[in-house]
């Protein structure tokens, strides 16, 4: 249940990007969807809700709609804990990995695709 309904959060996500993309351009259309699904995990970890439901909709859903709103919340969770460093450290360390990860990627990318060219 919980990878048809990350199938959902994806499709979700590909429309709310092409439509925001036609009104205001790059990188809104992402932007606002990470600050929504980062709002909507924040809700329902928040809430009471059973634990089945919390995976479908949190991992399965708002994980197919963005991966960064399980990182906001997570830090935010850290934070309430007070443990400020470690908040830092997973804000800070994922976005740097994400780089780098994005990077080594369009590296490999070019590559293979100048090799079967």
């Amino acid at each position: 249940m919980g990878a048809l309904a990350g199938g959902v959060g994806a499709a979700l996500r590909y429309s709310a990007d092409v439509a925001i993309l036609r009104w205001w351009g790059p990188p809104w259309g992402v932007f606002i969807v990470n600050v929504v699904g980062s709002f909507a995990l924040g809700i329902l970890t928040g809430s009471a809700a059973p634990a089945d439901l919390q995976f479908v909709i949190g991992g399965g859903l708002l994980g197919g709609f963005t991966t960064f709103s399980a990182v906001s919340v997570t830090t935010l969770l850290l934070a309430e804990e007070r443990r400020g460093r470690m908040a830092i450290v997973n804000v800070v360390g994922t976005f740097v990995l994400a780089l780098a990860a994005a990077a080594g990627g369009l590296a490999l990318g070019g590559a293979l695709a100048a090799a079967s060219s």
